[in-house]
């Protein structure tokens, strides 16, 4: 079997204004939203859409790789952009509950497919349990928030607290969850 070629620049920047609508609307609308939002949202016909992803699931799989990629890549943007660590923790943390928002839609599409779940899950864990942690290494030096939550933990008290929330629009988890992070800062900080 051949080696596939890397695709073009214009065909990777096309893929990812497909993932980032896509992505836009899964967090608004849920996973199961009309593929013809997502082509008006991309500003393409939903034949672009079919021929990159020629089902639901590989839509759903691409945007969960995609905002994984977002979230780990945005972590040390955010460090370097950010007046204190606590900042760039709680506005990667609100890019978080829009990756959870559409990780919860992926394990209903996945259902049969327990060994694609489990890839997936590693991968998301991989990628983003070492970004949480030097979030959280930062903003604990900085003196900003209490030592004892590990990454894993924080990540899925926000997942925890993301659950539901599109089935009921009277539940705002990303009020919870900004309640969650500012929880965590140390008293000092706050007087």
């Amino acid at each position: 079997m051949g080696e596939r070629k890397p695709k073009r620049a214009d065909a990777r920047r096309n893929e990812k204004t497909l993932l980032d609508a896509a992505a836009a609307v899964f967090v608004a609308s849920g996973v199961n939203a009309p593929v013809r939002d997502i082509a008006a949202k991309a500003g393409v016909g939903m034949g672009t859409i079919y021929r990159h992803f020629p089902t639901r699931a590989d839509l759903i799989i691409a945007v969960f790789r995609h905002q994984v990629e977002a979230c780990a890549e945005a972590g040390p943007a955010l460090l370097a952009s950010n007046e204190s660590p606590y900042a760039a923790l709680v506005q990667w943390v609100e890019r978080y509950v829009d990756f959870v928002v559409t990780k919860h839609g992926l394990a209903g599409v996945l259902q049969s497919d327990q060994a694609g779940t489990d890839t997936l899950h590693a991968y998301f864990v991989d990628r983003l349990v070492p970004v949480c942690a030097e979030l959280l290494d930062a903003t604990v030096a900085a003196g900003e928030i209490r030592t004892e939550l590990r990454p894993l933990e924080l990540m899925r008290g926000v997942g925890n607290l993301c659950i539901g929330a599109d089935s009921d629009p009277r539940y705002d988890a990303r009020r919870l969850v900004r309640i969650l992070i500012a929880g965590l800062r140390c008293e000092t900080m706050d007087a």
